[in-house]
C-alpha cells in the first residue's frame, strides 16, 4: 500500500516539467530523497547550481502537486544544488577549496555561529537576544535558524507568517529590527522533518543562497546542537567569522561544549568565547539565588581551552516565559539586569570581530 500511495505521488510530480528542458521532472532525476510517512511527504529538487536561483517557482509547483495527491496530509521541497561537471572545474577561479562551490552570504561582513555541544542549554534563547542586542546597536542584523529539525525562531521571534517570494527571492521575516529565517517559516509547526542529511544540507543552502538577505554587517546563525550536517555545511558554505559557544555549568553540559570547541577548531573556524548560560537560579517571589547546576564552569572551561569567557547568564522564570510569547528579553524588557547582560556580551562579541578585521594579515616590516 505504501508503494502504490508513493508511485501515486511520483506519478503527480511527473506531471511538472523544466521549463528550460521540457522533462519532467522525475524523469529528468531531479526528485531525490522522496520521504512518504503518515501522510507527509518531504523531497528535494537536485537542480543545477547555476539555475539553483530561478528555480523557486518549480519546487513550489512540485511542492503543490504533492500537496494535491489525495491522502497528503502536507508536502515539503527544497532546493539542493548539485556539483558541475568535472569538465569545467578547470574554467572556475579556485576561489574556494575543491567541492564546496562559491561561497555563499558574500554580502554579510560577519557571521557567527551560536552553538553547543549538547540540546537543553538555552543557546536559541541565547542567539535571538544575542541577535536583537546587535540591531539595537544600530547594526544590520540577520538571524537563520539553522535546527531544521527543531525550529524555534518562529516562536521565540513570535513569527508565524509564511515569507513572501519577490522575483525568486525569499524575503526574510523583519521583527524586533533584524531580519530572520527558518524553515519553520515555511513548513507547519507540526510537520516532523524526517529528512536525510543531503536533504537538511540542501535545505540550509536554500536558506543562505535563495533568500534575499542583502547587506548585513552580521548574520547570526542559531547552530542545531551536536557535530553534524548542519556544522560542516556552515563551515563550508560560508565563511564564518567564529562560533560562539553556549554551555551550562555542570561537567555533562561543559563535555559536549569541549567537543563543540573542538570541531570548530577542526574546520578552522576561530571560537569567540564561552557564554555560560542557566549560571545560577533567581527566585521569582524573593530574588534569592541558587546556583542549581553549579557555578563557574564554563568560565574554568574557557581558561582551561584558551579561549575567552564572554559572561554569565541567569536561569530567571521572566527570560522563559518572555521567549515563550515571542518578546525577546532585550527588547519587551530592555532596562533589566538580564537585558543588560546580553547588550554587553554581545558589544564584546561586536568588539572581537571588528578587531579580528581591523588587525594585519601579516608581519609589519620597518626599515631604518
Amino acid at each position: 500500500m505504501a508503494e502504490t500511495f508513493e508511485a501515486r505521488i511520483r506519478a503527480a510530480l511527473a506531471t511538472v516539467s523544466d521549463p528550460a528542458t521540457g522533462r519532467d521532472i522525475v524523469a529528468a532525476g531531479m526528485v531525490q530523497g522522496l520521504s512518504v510517512r503518515d501522510g507527509m511527504v518531504q523531497f528535494a529538487l537536485e537542480v543545477p547550481r547555476a539555475r539553483a536561483a530561478e528555480m523557486e517557482p518549480l519546487r513550489a509547483a512540485a511542492e503543490r502537486a504533492a500537496a494535491a495527491v489525495p491522502g497528503v496530509l502536507s508536502a515539503t521541497a527544497v532546493l539542493t544544488a548539485h556539483r558541475e561537471a568535472a569538465a569545467e572545474a578547470p574554467r572556475r577561479a579556485p576561489a574556494t577549496p575543491p567541492g564546496q562551490g562559491q561561497m555563499l552570504l558574500p554580502e554579510v561582513r560577519f557571521i557567527v555561529a551560536v552553538a553547543s555541544g549538547k540540546g537543553g542549554v538555552g543557546k536559541s534563547t541565547t542567539a535571538v537576544n544575542l541577535a536583537v542586542a546587535l540591531a539595537a546597536q544600530g547594526l544590520r542584523t540577520g538571524l537563520l535558524d539553522a535546527d531544521i529539525y527543531g525550529p524555534s525562531l518562529p516562536l521565540m521571534l513570535g513569527a508565524h507568517e509564511k515569507p513572501r517570494t519577490e522575483a525568486s527571492r525569499i524575503i526574510p521575516i523583519a521583527r524586533w529590527g533584524l531580519k530572520a529565517m527558518s524553515i519553520g517559516f515555511l513548513v507547519d509547526a507540526e510537520t516532523p522533518m524526517i529528512w536525510r542529511g543531503p536533504m537538511v544540507m540542501g535545505a540550509l543552502e536554500q536558506m543562505m543562497g535563495q533568500v534575499a538577505w542583502g547587506a548585513l554587517d552580521i548574520l547570526v546563525v542559531d547552530m542545531p546542537p551536536g557535530t553534524g550536517d548542519a556544522q560542516l555545511t556552515m563551515s563550508q558554505r560560508v565563511p564564518l567569522a567564529g562560533a560562539v559557544i553556549v554551555s551550562t555549568p555542570q561537567d555533562v553540559a561543559l563535555l559536549d561544549a569541549r567537543r563543540g570547541i573542538r570541531m570548530f577548531e577542526k574546520v578552522k573556524v576561530p571560537v569567540l568565547g564561552l557564554i555560560e548560560n542557566m549560571s545560577y537560579f533567581c527566585c521569582p517571589n524573593c530574588n534569592h539565588r541558587t546556583e542549581i547546576f553549579g557555578h563557574g564552569g564554563a568560565r574554568a572551561e574557557a581558561a582551561r581551552m584558551g579561549t575567552e569567557f564572554l559572561g554569565e547568564l541567569p536561569l530567571k522564570l521572566e527570560i522563559r516565559e518572555l521567549a515563550d510569547a515571542g518578546t525577546p528579553i532585550v527588547a519587551a524588557r530592555p532596562d533589566s539586569p538580564e537585558a543588560a547582560s546580553y547588550r554587553t556580551i554581545a558589544a564584546r562579541l561586536w568588539a572581537k570581530l571588528t578587531e579580528a578585521a581591523a588587525a594585519p594579515v601579516g608581519p609589519r616590516i620597518v626599515i631604518e
